[in-house]
């Protein structure tokens, strides 16, 4: 599907938010995984917008601002710079640029992971509304990412239907998308 009034796919922006990712002291595997698990549930044309940025409040802000404002995405996805360090501030930011938080993202996404590992009481995973588009925030961890997006991502389609942003649909035999009956 194409957002409304253009002729373009969907785009949906993957932020990975690693300050040893960004400088090539490792390599990225958030925003690979994201990508890998958007590519298994939607069956809609969609275009990646790829970042990999530091830590860095400002720097996180701008992009996801330039990922909604400039770039069309409909949805953006973040890794990385959730938990309790004093550098993780992917959330704080991602609410600096938002209109609405959406906390029932963060708090299906902490439930999922608590059955995984006792850990996840420290992750600070949100979501927000930005224009017509949904900014959400996952964990750094590839198994993590696979888990809060699976419990999350039904609802998805539908919050985009709500807020104007694009249709996304989705492979009901991966992840089947929650939309009301008319």
């Amino acid at each position: 599907m194409t957002t409304p009034g253009s002729d373009r796919p969907l785009r949906i922006g993957i932020v990975t938010v690693s300050d040893r990712a960004s400088r090539g002291v490792y390599e990225d595997k958030g925003g690979p995984a994201i990508r890998a698990e958007l590519e298994r549930i939607i069956t809609s044309p969609w275009e990646p917008v790829a970042r990999l940025i530091p830590d860095e409040f400002e720097v996180i802000a701008a992009t996801l601002a330039e990922l909604t404002d400039a770039e069309g995405c409909d949805l953006v996805v973040t890794t990385g710079g959730t938990g309790p360090a004093p550098r993780d501030v992917t959330p704080e930011a991602t609410e600096s640029v938002c209109a609405k938080m959406m906390p029932g993202f963060g708090e299906l996404m902490r439930t999922v992971s608590l059955a995984v590992v006792p850990t996840a009481i420290l992750s600070r995973q949100t979501a927000g509304i930005r224009g017509t588009a949904l900014i959400l925030n996952l964990p750094g961890k590839p198994s993590a990412i696979r888990d809060c997006l699976m419990a999350v991502f039904p609802a998805i389609p539908y919050c985009l239907d709500l807020i104007g942003g694009a249709r996304i649909d989705t492979d009901p035999a991966v992840c089947a998308a929650f939309r009301p009956k008319a």
